[in-house]
């Protein structure tokens, strides 16, 4: 349950681009990070009555236009962009091969280094993948299989399925192994099943685009057509048996223990002990079978693809796999036409030092993260954003017992899972222990892999044993925060606690409508429709009384009619039901954060009704603050795959969305019941 602040998640291969950069190429210095008001994204003009989004951020695509190598861009994008120049400048003093540099230092900097070097990655060509391609082609018969997808599994290649290590639902204490769905190479199941013209358009591009793959992989171009057309039929009976996205949302649908002789007995083609045996999982009895119905089905059709078609999947699911970064120039090219210019209108692809300080990010993040604290997170901005933290708890306590619609039984356990919810501001406790991965200078896909390899036996190794609750998910430079409701904990990174998300020269105001509601929406996220069903151990428990989840189910229907109706690119409208965590984290947040700032300002004596420099009362800066976390523009093609793949709502409508449901707003800025930021029916969960 993260954020979502910058969008990073939304992209299914090629990395989200959302760094700044002028017209003419990327500039030298990062752009300025912006004040916790900005005056000049406001548009004046706009009635903020009327559409606050517009007010509070009209003038921000004037002034910062979406860069040609970007789907998208607002302001979470320039802290990100700050951020990854940071990160370039301290991967660059690291990249230099020398005798000083620390093990960590070391490993990041050769990944870097291996990640930049163009000349050696484009000379090698398919060569460092020619021993899996060899693999593939010495299959004979399916019962092989079983040890190639424990290998494939152990590198990211999720071929026919997924596989990994998990909390189990019922018993937080215990770490267990789970399968699930998988081998798609569209974003999710529906795009292949989904119907309309811009759905067969999509189907087309994506059997063009494998054809032009395997045609740059050396097959001819009849065969390559043809063996697309079988990828594309076998991921498309794959999907009829895939559980949709709004169905995986709650976590009843995702969780079925069984023994392994039970998985065996769904799909009997997969030797099962012995794929655990081959990823180096630790011995189990049983595990989570996410989706039974998909093992069940993808029985039927190992039985019934033959073995030509099998090993053609797999070769595609490979070369799919492999970061493109460590492609051949044309396959490169190629992937990201597809993934970032067709998918997600994104012109240009972005700067290659930028997805290389993507790529060390995502494969050694703790290693980077800890070298990045040290000169980036101040203690004093820990201490500050813990008090917030603080502050926000004690406001959600007190408005659990203002609620109307929950009984006394149910508001005692909502309490005591908040006292028990975890704090985590910045960075670990501990940082990973990288020395057993063997980083090699000069080896791009070879780096890839033993990295992946190296967190896939972490997370394995994991099985059995007792849960480590200091654990993150994040990397401390990611500019992002989320919620574990297995962990019941909120984590912020070091790298969203800047301007200006939080900034220590703001007034209390603008940090509470910045960062407050960020913290406020990740807490809430424990009390959305699935955090709810988490209580505060963990365990998927029902703590609710029948009549209070039946109230609190009604609440979230306004929500999932209200942002239903939103449309948010076309003729295409939000996905109320699968929006609806984020919605109400969203909305719950933003209260909280008011809640709080209320009780910030009566303990230090704000007058709220005086106006500042800036010409606000601190009210109006709240609302304003909050309305710029989410300022900017996206391409229309990244909206729909947004509103097609995404939980997160498109950002105009995670402020007036928000905002419309927020009566307070309407004295601040002399609304009248009934405009459309003050409507007579507004929705409230939390």
């Amino acid at each position: 349950m993260v954020l979502l602040f910058v969008g990073a998640a939304i992209a299914m291969r090629a990395p989200l681009a959302i760094a700044q950069a002028k017209a003419a190429g990327d500039s030298d210095k990062p752009p300025a990070l912006l004040p916790g008001l900005d005056k000049q994204l406001i548009d004046t003009s706009a009635n903020p009555c009327t559409n606050f989004f517009q007010y509070a951020c009209g003038n921000f695509n004037k002034l910062y236009p979406i860069p040609a190598d970007k789907s998208g861009y607002g302001t979470g994008a320039i802290v990100f962009d700050y951020t990854q120049y940071v990160l370039h400048d301290l991967l660059d003093k690291v990249a230099v091969d020398s005798a000083t540099r620390t093990p960590d230092e070391q490993k990041i900097g050769d990944f870097y280094a291996s990640c930049m070097d163009t000349d050696a990655i484009h000379a090698a060509g398919l060569k460092p993948l020619q021993p899996e391609l060899d693999r593939i082609a010495a299959l004979s018969d399916k019962k092989e299989l079983t040890d190639l997808l424990a290998h494939f599994q152990l590198i990211n290649v999720n071929a026919f399925f997924s596989f990994s290590e998990q909390q189990d639902f019922k018993d937080a204490r215990k770490q267990i192994a789970v399968v699930d769905q998988g081998g798609l190479g569209l974003p999710e199941r529906d795009y292949y099943l989904r119907t309309g013209a811009a759905a067969e358009k999509t189907r087309q591009q994506y059997v063009q685009h494998v054809t032009t793959m395997l045609k740059l992989m050396g097959e001819p171009d009849a065969k390559a057509a043809s063996d697309a057309q079988k990828i594309m039929q076998l991921e498309t009976a794959l999907a009829k048996v895939s559980m949709d996205i709004t169905s995986q949302r709650d976590p009843k649908n995702v969780y079925h223990p069984m023994t392994v002789t039970q998985l065996a007995g769904l799909t009997p083609e997969i030797a099962w002990q012995q794929f655990f045996e081959r990823t180096g999982t630790p011995a189990i009895s049983d595990l989570n079978v996410a989706n039974p119905d998909f093992f069940k089905g993808l029985t039927a059709q190992l039985q019934a693809t033959d073995m030509d078609t099998i090993k053609t999947y797999l070769r595609w699911q490979l070369i799919n796999s492999t970061p493109s970064y460590a492609l051949p120039q044309a396959m490169d090219e190629e992937d990201f036409d597809f993934f970032g210019r067709k998918l997600r209108g994104q012109p240009e692809q972005q700067a290659r030092w930028k997805r290389c300080v993507n790529a060390t990010d995502g494969a050694v993040g703790e290693a980077l993260g800890e070298v990045y604290v040290k000169s980036q997170f101040s203690a004093a901005s820990k201490a500050a954003t813990l008090q917030m933290v603080e502050d926000i708890e004690a406001a959600m306590d007190k408005d659990i017992d203002g609620l109307d619609w929950m009984s006394p039984e149910t508001k005692v356990k909502a309490k005591a899972k908040l006292k028990l919810v975890a704090d985590k501001i910045g960075y670990p406790d501990h940082f990973r222990d990288y020395s057993a991965l063997k980083i090699v200078r000069g080896d791009a896909v070879g780096n890839a892999w033993r990295a992946a390899e190296f967190e896939n036996h972490r997370l394995l190794t994991k099985i059995g044993q007792p849960v480590d609750r200091g654990e993150w998910g994040m990397s401390p430079s990611t500019v992002d925060a989320y919620y574990n409701p297995s962990m019941n904990d909120i984590n912020f990174p070091a790298g969203i606690l800047q301007a200006p998300l939080y900034d220590p020269n703001a007034t209390d105001a603008e940090n509470y409508g910045h960062v407050g509601a960020i913290v406020g929406h990740e807490l809430t996220h424990g009390f959305d429709d699935e955090g709810r069903q988490f209580d505060g151990n963990g365990n998927l428990a029902d703590w609710w009384t029948a009549e209070d989840g039946k109230k609190f189910d009604e609440k979230a229907g306004c929500e999932v009619k209200e942002y239903g109706n939103f449309t948010a690119v076309d003729d295409v409208k939000i996905n109320g039901k699968l929006t609806l965590g984020e919605n109400t984290a969203d909305n719950g947040g933003l209260r909280l954060a008011y809640l709080a700032f209320l009780e910030d300002a009566k303990r230090k004596n704000i007058d709220l009704t005086a106006k500042d420099a800036n010409g606000y009362t601190p009210v109006q800066e709240f609302f304003v603050a909050y309305g710029q976390n989410w300022c900017g523009s996206t391409r229309p093609e990244q909206v729909r795959l947004q509103v097609q793949t995404d939980p997160h709502s498109p950002r105009e409508f995670r402020v007036n969305g928000v905002i419309q449901n927020m009566p307070e707003l309407g004295p601040a800025f002399g609304c009248k019941p009934g405009q459309p930021m003050m409507p007579v029916n507004a929705c409230r969960v939390w």
